[in-house]
């Protein structure tokens, strides 16, 4: 085959992980060496390696990897990013998209990198409201940009399946510097991420 998709998983880290989940199980209630549930643990230790690999993860080298020096100062925005994340207050996810905005000062990178870089930080624990903040930040370290916008929705499960159970609530949260700042240009931001451009 031309290309495989293989993962690692650091087999030290996954052990001592799938004895905390099989200890959980039988806490619960459950047999962790019923036949549903041997292999259970260990799928856990590797999906929540999986779910966190943001920590083993640099943003802004990941922007810096794809950076181009051109002479634009025209907004770019790649919207609808989908977000899956693990709130940090009970470990459910928190799904949704982020829609990210930059005004080049001489320097662009990589459409993908945008996408990349809210990965980094969506595979961590995490608060809507900072996770909003980081991407802003490492955009504006990487590129050093006249401005730079981020605007994320998402539907926390820990809202929905627990707690106040409201099925239909979605989350927004913003946050905007340099030029995003000015109310025009803000503006028109959100307007090219509330239309339906296709």
């Amino acid at each position: 085959m031309a290309y495989t998709k293989t993962e690692h998983y650091d087999d030290d880290i996954t052990n001592q992980l799938a004895g905390i989940y099989g200890n959980a199980l039988a806490l619960l209630g459950e047999d962790p060496a019923r036949e549903g549930l041997v292999k259970t643990p260990e799928r856990i230790a590797k999906a929540m390696q999986y779910l966190t690999q943001g920590y083993q993860l640099d943003a802004i080298e990941i922007l810096n990897s794809a950076k181009f020096h051109e002479p634009i100062s025209e907004m770019v925005v790649v919207k609808n990013i989908e977000i899956y994340s693990l709130c940090e207050h009970h470990l459910l996810p928190f799904i949704g998209k982020a829609h990210v905005a930059y005004i080049p000062n001489g320097w662009i990178t990589g459409l993908s990198k945008v996408a990349r870089v809210v990965d980094v930080f969506a595979r961590r624990l995490q608060v809507q409201e900072r996770l909003t903040v980081e991407i802003v930040e490492a955009i504006k370290e990487a590129l050093d940009p006249l401005g730079v916008a981020v605007v994320i929705e998402a539907k926390h499960l820990c809202m929905m399946m627990r707690g106040v159970s409201k099925q239909n609530s979605f989350t927004t949260t913003s946050a905007f510097h340099g030029e995003f700042e000015n109310d025009r240009t803000r503006s028109e931001f959100m307007k090219l991420i509330s239309a339906d451009l296709h």
